[in-house]
């Protein structure tokens, strides 16, 4: 299991590391005149924030699930994993609000469509992850120093308040982009003519690739954790059926990461700088 866990973590730090560096580098060699731009731009940040924490896990899988870094770095780690996690999570969502307003109200969202209000909305969503997700580095009981064991990696130890806050934290991103994608895909099928043709075929692409980071990466992780919750606070299970449990949400937030190798395709197609960065 440990060295499944490690080699997997490790392919996706060597794909996703080169792909979102040049995503650093492309969005922060452009003006941010769009609120496309800012929100690629702090979705690069998150991105190549979330796939610099692999190593930790890499470490933890390759020492055979003992932790030998302290308290503190377990703390960090899970700490740092999850609020780039949801933060990426949450900047698709308005990424996929922005191509919304962009396609379907084109002129009645001028007036909301600039930059200056891109940016007091990230920085808005990155003060509320920061806040939501505080209670991981100040919650006991992280690190039994005896045994070497970090409960925060996978966020193993669950609270009364966890499965609502699960809940409500993948349903607003969720409901967010089926809305937007559902009234988006009814907008272009009145698209008719050959000069709005480039306007739909970007719609569609962003569409597929970000429904499919979805349905790969965060849909398996959010129904298992809120099994994984549901069940852990019953407390009535066997020894298997927890192992199973623990396994399940272990494997599903792994698969998260995918979104780290997912995101640089949705950047070749949606931004100019990007691919021309990527062509040199």
């Amino acid at each position: 299991e440990n060295i499944v866990f490690s080699t997997f973590y490790i392919l996706i730090f060597i794909i996703a590391v080169p792909g979102n560096a040049l995503a650093l580098w492309a969005f922060f060699h452009q003006d941010s005149t769009s609120p496309s731009k800012v929100f690629l731009r702090h979705l690069s940040i998150a991105d190549i924030s979330y796939i610099l924490i692999l190593p930790m896990r890499i470490v933890y899988h390759i020492s055979d699930s003992h932790w030998p870094l302290g308290h503190v770095i377990c703390q960090l780690s899970g700490f740092l994993f999850y609020l780039n996690m949801y933060c990426s999570l949450y900047l698709m969502s308005l990424i996929s609000l922005d191509r919304f307003l962009a396609v379907v109200l084109p002129l009645t969202s001028q007036s909301v469509r600039k930059a200056k209000y891109a940016n007091v909305a990230v920085g808005i969503l990155w003060g509320t992850v920061i806040v939501s997700m505080s209670p991981t580095l100040f919650s006991k009981n992280v690190t039994n120093n005896s045994t070497g064991i970090c409960n925060k990696l996978y966020l193993e130890k669950t609270s009364s308040t966890a499965l609502v806050s699960t809940i409500v934290a993948f349903v607003i991103p969720l409901t967010t982009i089926m809305v937007s994608y559902i009234l988006i895909l009814l907008k272009l099928r009145k698209v008719k003519q050959q000069v709005e043709r480039p306007v739909k075929d970007k719609a569609i692409k962003m569409i597929i690739l970000i429904v499919l980071n979805f349905l790969v990466a965060f849909v398996p992780y959010h129904v298992s954790r809120v099994i994984y919750i549901e069940i852990q606070s019953h407390g009535n299970m066997t020894a298997t059926s927890h192992e199973s449990l623990r396994r399940a949400n272990k494997i599903t937030s792994a698969l998260t990461c995918v979104s780290g190798i997912l995101d640089p395709v949705m950047y070749f197609f949606l931004n100019q700088a990007y691919r021309n960065k990527l062509f040199q």
